[in-house]
């Protein structure tokens, strides 16, 4: 199957909310537990030009997108990943073509470190962050609760071998 990989835009909201929703629902993605209502409020804190879509025959299979951790001026070009894959995709190498090209585009828009913080039973996603070069911060007990219950998260960064270098400012 051929993928095509491209920014997202405010027609593909529908199907990016479906595939959130899903991942919502499988309580191993996120702590939100219902999606935003519309595409302004999903893409409200992210950087528009590092969210893209992985498509296949006119089918959103996947979405990624990063969330800059930090208004403050110190953090501009440290983000937090999230990729998110349609049930029927998972296995196919979604994830992993949409990580490879957000990782790249993140160094082209100046980003020095990605962050992913990934609940510590959601061992695929972890997989498909360790094998994109993220590596094992720590593990963040108890960091929230999801429905009543705290949930511990493994916190995983890449720093860019390309951007961030020291005499880079």
């Amino acid at each position: 199957m051929n993928f095509i990989i491209r920014n997202a835009i405010k027609a593909d909201w529908v199907e990016i909310k479906q595939i959130y929703e899903a991942g919502i629902s499988t309580g191993l993605a996120t702590f939100e537990t219902i999606a935003p209502t519309t595409y302004e409020q999903w893409i409200l804190n992210a950087s528009p030009e590092c969210t893209l879509i992985a498509q296949a025959e006119n089918k959103i299979l996947g979405w990624c997108k990063i969330t800059p951790i930090s208004s403050r001026l110190a953090y501009v070009g440290v983000g937090e990943v999230s990729v998110y894959v349609h049930p029927e995709a998972q296995g196919k190498g979604v994830g992993n073509l949409l990580l490879k090209n957000l990782i790249t585009l993140s160094e082209e828009k100046g980003f020095w470190t990605l962050q992913a913080s990934i609940f510590s039973e959601n061992n695929n996603s972890i997989y498909l962050h360790k094998k994109n070069g993220f590596r094992e911060v720590g593990i963040r007990e108890k960091i929230g609760k999801l429905n009543g219950k705290w949930r511990d998260s493994v916190l995983l960064e890449k720093r860019s071998n390309l951007v961030g270098l020291e005499g880079d400012f």
